[in-house]
C-alpha cells in the first residue's frame, strides 16, 4: 500500500484506527477496535477472543463479514506492527448489526457520519499540510505564521479563515482577549523570547488566551507550537500521549498557572519531527480534543 495512511476516530473516547488504501481510495478499519467499543471491553486478549469466536459462528453462517476481512499490519498495543483483522465501510456496518442495542445504533450513528462537515474537510486539508510546500513558508512563532495555517486549515469553509476577529468571545465563563486590543496584543506576543521550552509554552498560553479567530484556534494553534518547538528545540509534541481531559484541565488552568500544562507537554514531547504518521496522529488527536461530544 503505497504512502500509508493512518487515521484515528474516537468514540466514547475509545480509539479506532484506520489505514487509508490509496490503490482502491478506501479506510480499512481495525476490527478490534471495533469490537472493544462494541463490547465496552478493554483487555486486548479478551476482546481478541470475542472475535475468534464470532468470526467462527459468522463464518458458520456464510457471512459476508468473515469474506470481506483483509489483514494489515497496524500498531499494537506492545509497540510493535502487527497484521490485524481489518474491514471496509460496509464490512463494519455490517459487523455493528450483528451486535443489538442502542449502542450498536449509536455506533453506526457516528460512523456513517460524513466527513463532508466543516471539521471533516478541515482535517482533511490539516493531513495535506505534513506533504505541501506550504508549511516551509509559514512564519514560524508569529501572528501572520498563526494566520498562514487557519487560513490553510479554513480557507473555503469560514469567510474569517485567517482573518483576526473583531468581536469579543468566551468559552465556558472565560472571556478571550477583548478584540479592539487584539492589534496590540499580537505584536506582545510575536516578541515574546523563544528559545527554551518554558518560553515557548508561556508564548503558546499567552496566543491561546488571545483567542484571536472567531472559530478553529485551538486546531490552528497547536500546529503553530508544533512548528516553533521544531525548529527552536528540535521537538515536537506527541498528543496521542496526553488524553482529552487533562489536556483541557491543563489549558484551563494556564491562564493562571501553566505548570501542569507544562509538565503534561514535557512528558510527551519527541524528536520525531519528520515523521507523517506522528504529524498525523497528532491532527487526530487536535481535532478529538476541540469535539464538543
Amino acid at each position: 500500500m503505497s504512502k500509508e495512511r493512518i487515521s484515528i476516530r474516537f468514540f466514547d473516547d475509545r480509539e479506532v484506527r484506520a489505514i487509508w488504501d490509496d490503490e482502491n481510495s478506501k479506510w480499512w478499519f481495525s476490527v478490534l477496535d471495533i469490537i472493544a467499543v462494541l463490547t465496552d471491553q478493554d483487555d486486548y486478549n479478551k476482546t481478541r477472543n470475542y472475535w475468534k469466536y464470532l468470526k467462527a459462528k459468522l463464518k458458520k453462517e456464510n457471512s459476508q463479514v468473515v469474506s470481506a476481512t483483509t489483514q494489515l499490519k497496524i500498531l499494537a498495543p506492545d509497540g510493535r506492527k502487527r497484521l490485524t483483522d481489518m474491514l471496509d465501510y460496509d464490512g463494519i456496518i455490517a459487523l455493528g448489526k450483528e451486535f443489538p442495542g442502542k449502542k450498536a445504533n449509536r455506533f453506526i450513528e457516528w460512523f456513517t457520519y460524513s466527513d463532508e462537515s466543516i471539521d471533516g474537510k478541515s482535517k482533511t486539508k490539516a493531513y495535506a499540510l505534513f506533504e505541501s510546500s506550504f508549511i516551509n513558508s509559514i512564519e514560524v512563532g508569529t501572528a501572520k505564521g498563526l494566520q498562514q495555517i487557519h487560513a490553510y486549515l479554513f480557507g473555503g469553509l469560514y469567510d474569517f479563515a485567517g482573518q483576526i476577529r473583531q468581536k469579543n468571545i468566551a468559552k465556558g465563563g472565560f472571556q478571550f482577549a477583548v478584540s479592539r486590543f487584539l492589534g496590540d496584543i499580537l505584536k506582545q506576543i510575536e516578541e515574546m523570547p523563544e528559545t527554551t521550552f518554558d518560553e515557548i509554552i508561556d508564548k503558546y498560553v499567552e496566543m491561546n488566551i488571545a483567542h484571536p479567530f472567531m472559530e478553529g484556534n485551538g486546531r490552528s494553534t497547536r500546529i503553530w507550537l508544533d512548528l516553533i518547538l521544531k525548529k527552536r528545540l528540535k521537538k515536537c509534541v506527541d498528543w496521542s500521549k496526553i488524553s482529552k481531559r487533562d489536556y483541557m484541565n491543563a489549558m484551563m488552568q494556564s491562564p493562571t498557572n501553566s505548570s501542569t500544562l507544562k509538565r503534561l507537554l514535557k512528558n510527551a514531547l519527541t524528536d520525531k519531527i519528520n515523521d507523517r504518521e506522528m504529524f498525523m496522529k497528532g491532527i487526530d488527536y487536535s481535532y478529538y480534543y476541540e469535539d464538543n461530544e
